[in-house]
């Protein structure tokens, strides 16, 4: 390691992920540079959670050094900011997401699906047409807290922006900071099991956190099969900024065939990764109890929002309202009064990268000691972690030219210029896929002799 600050976070993880120091030294480097502007440790966090991923990859199956240039390491977490598709920049939020001046304060909305956004609406009495104005009129004149309540018992997902102080005072935040960063742990006995050479993962997650994780996971050798229910559309531009060397099927759980078509992957998987909030994959018989019981083999990784404690872990969350309610939003303020923002939702990426580096831990640790591994991350855990730091102490630039730094792809919606992998290994620094379409791929993994010949290819 290079001795930078950008240590602290690698080194707070590696007894996490039960490495240590001169393994460490001797299989990562992480350059000097700080491509992320921010009152806080981001640049910090980013690097190493993409370092702790990349060195937990070379210890599972052995390879060349892993290097995390914070350059590359920007890019790869503002590209929600940067990828283009056919010439079109991606937008990273929809009109309805953002800041919006209450009464007493200010709440922070979150929109981009279509549930979300009509729920917001309903509760505010605003008709389907309406526009931020129309919404920025109406919470203008109600108490921040009020918004808050009223949009999340309609399961929306709006948040009043909260100083640090009173966020960690709170009882959802004291409870998050009962949590480690990485919670990996094994919680029954059984037989080890070998660590295969391409493990399969069953990629349970939407949005941004949990997508970067096995996303990162394919990048690593990984195959990934991620599986949406086909009356949860995920927009293709959604989809595509996290389809790197992995595919996607759409099945229906609720579906006998589909259901067991699903059983038959899991059975074969080595890891199950979910990003649903507490408790909404339970009425199918995924809860992480019930993996743990009639799965022993799998590794799950889970993702959340809150937390798996607390009175808002149940609760819907983003990376943006989750920088609002900790108090990120604040520190980050242009002028002590307007709630800011970290320059990449580097809450959802570094999150994602940690929980990676945490199953492919525990997928090392069931070969040798074996075991049922359980292994779990939040956004609010990190927040926590990051306000906790002293700020970076390189200033961060954004990076002007990031072509350097990003693969065009020819895809299956078109030229995609998007960036490449966080991090480099060996020669290796570009996705091998990226840019299928969301729910279009056969239910197989890749070495099933059952699956299409074009698949295996």
């Amino acid at each position: 390691m290079t001795g930078t600050p950008t240590d602290a976070l690698l080194t707070e993880v590696l007894p996490l992920l039960e490495l240590d120091e001169r393994y460490a030294s001797a299989h990562v480097l992480i350059q000097p540079g700080n491509g992320l502007p921010s009152r806080l440790a981001t640049n910090a966090l980013a690097c190493g959670s993409v370092a702790a991923a990349g060195l937990s990859g070379l210890a599972l199956q052995g390879g060349p050094q892993v290097v995390v240039d914070p350059r590359q390491v920007s890019v790869a977490f503002r590209s929600e900011q940067l990828t283009s598709i056919n010439g079109r920049q991606v937008g990273a939020f929809a009109p309805l997401s953002g800041f919006f001046r209450a009464a007493d304060g200010w709440v922070r909305t979150h929109a981009n699906y279509e549930h979300h956004r009509s729920r917001l609406l309903e509760v505010l009495g605003l008709p389907e047409d309406a526009g931020p104005e129309h919404l920025a009129a109406e919470v203008e004149g109600m108490p921040a807290q009020v918004v808050e309540d009223e949009v999340t018992a309609a399961d929306g997902v709006a948040v009043r922006v909260r100083q640090t102080d009173e966020w960690r005072a709170s009882e959802p935040g004291r409870a998050v900071d009962e949590e480690p960063l990485i919670h990996r742990r094994m919680v029954a006995e059984a037989p080890p099991v070998q660590a295969p050479y391409r493990p399969k993962v069953l990629d349970l997650t939407r949005v941004i956190a949990g997508p970067v994780a096995t996303q990162m996971l394919g990048f690593l050798g990984a195959d990934v099969l991620r599986v949406d229910s086909p009356d949860l559309l995920e927009p293709h531009d959604q989809y595509t900024l996290v389809s790197g060397d992995k595919r996607s099927t759409l099945l229906d759980l609720r579906n006998r065939t589909d259901r067991a078509t699903f059983d038959d992957l899991l059975s074969h998987a080595d890891v199950l990764v979910t990003g649903y909030r507490s408790g909404a994959l339970d009425e199918y018989g995924l809860s992480p109890e019930e993996v743990a019981l009639r799965h022993p083999h799998l590794v799950h990784g889970f993702l959340s929002s809150w937390g798996t404690s607390g009175p808002w872990s149940g609760r819907r969350g983003f990376d943006s309202v989750v920088q609002a309610a900790t108090g990120i939003s604040m520190v980050e303020s242009p002028d002590g009064e307007r709630p800011g923002a970290l320059p990449a939702q580097a809450l959802d990426h570094s999150t994602g990268y940690l929980l990676a580096a945490g199953i492919l831990s525990a997928l090392r640790a069931r070969a040798f000691n074996g075991g049922v591994w359980r292994v779990s991350t939040s956004l609010a855990r990190t927040a926590h972690w990051l306000l906790d730091q002293a700020p970076d102490e390189e200033p961060g630039h954004l990076v002007t030219n990031p072509e350097g730094f990003e693969q065009i792809v020819r895809g299956e919606i078109g030229l995609i210029v998007t960036s490449r992998p966080a991090l480099t290994i060996g020669e290796r620094d570009s996705f091998s896929r990226f840019g299928g379409l969301w729910g279009a791929d056969e239910p197989f993994w890749e070495d099933d002799p059952a699956a299409p010949a074009a698949q295996r290819d």
